[in-house]
């Protein structure tokens, strides 16, 4: 008997076709409950047979049957209803085993050979079952599901590679599987491109969540020349909630020395996001008893954080601090921060802004450090008050209308309160830092404004005030038996005044600028014209002597009539008052140099194109009327341009003295004669170019416009990328997009894409007597990818003063789609260290893997 292709059949109470639970106990109340409590819809490309006596529905031909959250695709379905059993099959023909059963209940999915599913038991027993859990990919021979919640799987395969051939497995001849919790497995033996290997595990437990879990970290290994053989990086995850996490991690190595390691990582959507972790080292270094022995403690700590924009308009909270051992980048066993080993400089930031709605005043709280690693000097400023005013014009016409000089005249207010602390690393985090601390509060006010004078000139008069206010002074006494600079008794000494202090200073000034415009036309070629623009300015500015109204005298020595003048405010944070009149005219000039240049084709619609020949060309000077001497202050120059279609970025600055020097390098009041002495020069030049610069787009032009990578706007990467030896190499990179799928390798007429940055920087000096090069030097860093797998990166540079090379790094990469290659190797200096990593991909395996690393031998001390 046919029937049409769709077909739905509702399982009501009188249908024949379903059977029910029949009660043996005569008039018994209780209602026979349905076996099928649902609908069942079917639908067949070819047929459906439907045979009443055997109460069966054969379909045939990409069959498809939902019932509940069931969801069934083969090419051959057999409902039997007189067994309630479902049985589904794919075709076989000349051309193989096609239409394999397809079976998904809620969010589980598997596709097998066959499928003989019970809808009474909810049993079911699958032939060559393939199903993906979690990421991992499960082969079963033989599949037995006992209930919704357990299934029972023979001859297993399992691995997270999506090809058809896998790249790797791991086999087992039994498994259970609970789907969306765990799999737990018997014996297994990891298997590599079919090829057993000799990597066996006699039982193996795997979760399966689509949520965090805690777990323990397997650590890597290696050896040291200085501290042995190591584990590094083993400890345990701790998944605390869905807003935050904890990463606890420890360093052992065989000659004693140790490392802890605690990170987390916290999220709140639509409010804020962030990241803390903390580390401290042991190192020792050489054994103990004997004289080579030394022992060194550091430690770091990192926190950022940073706050929705949406969560609140008007306020924001940021954080990025990096503060700890002056030593740690240089002596770590476990970090390999290649910016951060060749700076030496640590900064940290804590801020707060808020704005007051309604008012032109916003507040600013910053928490700051600086640390010189060299020096091991720390600055801190805990914390740093800012009161800003917006710019007011108290006297504008109605509707804010400015016409004339008055109602254009702006009134600012700023002030700033800060408490100071400069200490060192032997002092930090003790009650010494703060016996030195410095504190006060500034404030500023100012007004400007601007009109017309002769037509093109623009005239704007200023006027500010200061006002400092400190609450604790200097107050220097003379000593008899302190040792002075001399080496005799007697001399001043200082001692601390608590107490409110203030002093204030006033200055005026005037500015006239104006702008100069030149235009040259050409007549032949793509060159339509240069435009020259020219900004001078001439500014005067008057500051009378305020420093005579605070110093103060005292005997320095054991000669009564040697007196010492000096600020009660010396060593304040805001600095002493205005010593001497300060009656100085100010001068620079602004160039510009721009191009105007027609499209290749005359015959295309497109515009003309203005190009930047010169992006600046400052000269400034000053001129100090009121000083007895030496009244002209240095030339100051510099000048930078883009090249090469923004290409090459190329910048240079220069100092140039009008006077000359004695024979102790002191600068005289005598001119060097019709040119000016150069006393510094510095030049540095950046470029980017790879091989996209050098491909055509769709349309046949030059695709060098479309600029990628770093361009010549910011400073290139030649340092390479930091080697985060944390467990997992693989998984600390964030994965690009489309990284995680399969690339398809060329292996005929194959393109090679590649990139270069080079960055270049050179300093020159003369004090008049010896002239002499600070440092030259190219650094240069790039990558190759040999095939869409491969990829090999390199950063480096040479010292041309030294003639040697500086830092270097080499890199390679090989994508084995479901696995990851990486070495990384600094062949030599005294970062000499490398890093190997081969490993699973997927998170879920990724303690699968080869992780061993070499780190640099530290010097200690």
């Amino acid at each position: 008997m046919f029937t049409s292709p769709k077909d739905t059949l509702i399982g009501l109470k009188n249908n024949a076709l379903v059977n029910k639970k029949r009660d043996t106990v005569a008039n018994d109340s209780i209602k026979p409950k349905e076996v099928i409590d649902g609908i069942i819809t079917h639908d067949a490309e070819d047929y459906t047979i439907q045979n009443a006596k055997d109460k069966t529905i054969t379909l045939y031909n990409k069959a498809h049957v939902t019932y509940t959250d069931i969801d069934l695709k083969a090419g051959i379905i057999i409902l039997d209803y007189k067994n309630n059993m479902v049985y589904a099959k794919g075709i076989k023909d000349s051309t193989g085993y096609h239409q394999r059963p397809q079976f998904k209940q809620g969010g589980q999915e598997s596709e097998q050979d066959s499928i003989l599913f019970n809808f009474k038991t909810k049993k079911a027993l699958v032939y060559g079952v393939k199903t993906d859990q979690a990421g991992i990919i499960t082969y079963g021979e033989k599949t037995k599901r006992v209930n919704d919640s357990t299934i029972y799987m023979r001859r297993l395969r399992f691995t997270t590679s999506k090809k058809k051939i896998p790249d790797y497995y791991i086999q087992t001849n039994k498994a259970k599987l609970v789907p969306g919790k765990k799999i737990i497995v018997g014996g297994s033996n990891l298997v590599l491109a079919d090829v057993p290997t000799p990597v066996y595990l006699p039982f193996a437990y795997f979760p399966l969540t689509d949520k965090r879990t805690s777990g323990f970290i397997i650590p890597s290994w290696g050896e040291s020349n200085n501290q042995g053989f190591f584990m590094q990086n083993g400890g345990y995850y701790f998944a605390l909630s869905d807003y935050f996490d904890l990463t606890v991690l420890g360093d052992l190595y065989t000659n004693g020395s140790w490392g802890l390691n605690a990170s987390s990582n916290y999220y709140v959507r639509y409010k804020f996001n962030g990241s803390f972790s903390v580390r401290f080292e042991n190192l020792i270094q050489g054994i103990r008893g004997l004289s080579d022995y030394q022992k060194s403690t550091n430690f770091n700590l990192r926190w950022s954080h940073s706050q929705d924009a949406k969560a609140s308009p008007n306020s924001r909270f940021s954080a990025s601090v990096n503060l700890g051992s002056s030593k740690y980048y240089r002596q770590s066993l476990n970090e390999f921060n290649s910016s951060q080993f060749l700076n030496n400089t640590l900064s940290s930031s804590i801020s707060y802004y808020k704005n007051f709605v309604g008012t032109p005043f916003n507040l600013s709280l910053t928490a700051t450090h600086s640390q010189n690693t060299n020096t091991e000097s720390i600055t801190m400023t805990l914390p740093s008050l800012q009161l800003n005013m917006d710019r007011i014009y108290p006297f504008a016409g109605k509707g804010g209308i400015k016409k004339n000089a008055i109602q254009r005249m702006g009134l600012n207010y700023s002030m700033q309160g800060q408490y100071q602390i400069n200490t060192t690393d032997d002092e930090f985090f003790t009650s010494k830092m703060f016996k030195t601390a410095k504190k006060g509060i500034q404030h500023n006010l100012s007004t400007n404004t601007s009109l017309k004078a002769f037509k093109y000139f623009t005239l704007s008069p200023s006027v500010n005030y200061k006002d400092v206010w400190y609450f604790d002074q200097i107050k220097k006494r003379y000593d008899p038996t302190a040792v002075n600079k001399d080496g005799n008794f007697g001399a001043a000494v200082n001692d601390t005044i608590s107490g409110f202090t203030r002093y204030n200073e006033y200055n005026f000034g005037v500015s006239l600028s104006t702008n100069i415009y030149g235009t040259f036309n050409f007549k032949k070629g793509r060159l339509k014209a240069i435009r020259h623009t020219i900004r001078p300015s001439i500014s005067y500015g008057y500051r009378p002597n305020f420093a005579d109204d605070y110093d103060l005298t005292v005997r320095q020595s054991s000669d009564p009539n040697d007196l010492l003048t000096y600020s009660p405010f010396e060593g304040g944070i805001y600095g002493t008052p205005g010593s001497g009149v300060s009656n100085s005219i100010g001068i620079s000039v602004n160039n510009v140099l721009e191009a105007k240049v027609a499209p290749k084709d005359p015959d295309s619609d497109e515009e003309d194109k203005k190009i930047t020949i010169l992006n600046n060309l400052n000269f400034s000077t000053s001129y100090n009327i009121a000083a007895d001497s030496l009244r002209w202050s240095p030339v100051r120059a510099n000048a930078g341009t883009r090249l090469f279609k923004d290409k090459l970025a190329l910048n240079m600055n220069a100092t140039f003295d009008p006077y000359q020097v004695n024979s102790k390098g002191q600068r005289i009041n005598k001119f060097n004669g019709s040119l000016l002495r150069m006393t510094n020069l510095g030049v540095t030049a950046n470029y980017s170019i790879s091989s996209k610069d050098f491909e055509k787009n769709k349309d046949g032009k030059d695709d060098s416009d479309n600029k990628s990578g770093n361009g010549a706007q910011d400073t290139p990467d030649v340092f390479g990328e930091d080697i985060g030896p944390t467990n997992g190499f693989s998984n600390n990179r964030s994965n690009k997009k489309g990284e995680s799928e399969t690339k398809e390798t060329e292996l005929y007429r194959a393109k090679i894409p590649w990139t270069l940055n080079l960055a270049y920087s050179m300093s020159y000096t003369n004090n008049g007597l010896e002239s002499k090069i600070g440092n030259n030097t190219l650094m240069f860093s790039g990558d190759v990818e040999l095939s869409p797998k491969w990829k090999v990166g390199f950063s480096s540079g040479y010292d041309i003063k030294d003639n040697a090379f500086t830092y270097t790094r080499l890199n390679f990469s090989r994508d084995l789609d479901s696995w990851r290659f990486n070495f990384n190797w600094t062949p030599f200096g005294v970062n000499s260290s490398y890093n190997f990593f081969i490993g699973v991909k997927s998170s879920v395996l990724s303690d699968l893997k080869w992780d061993k690393n070499k780190p640099p031998d530290r010097v200690l001390f």
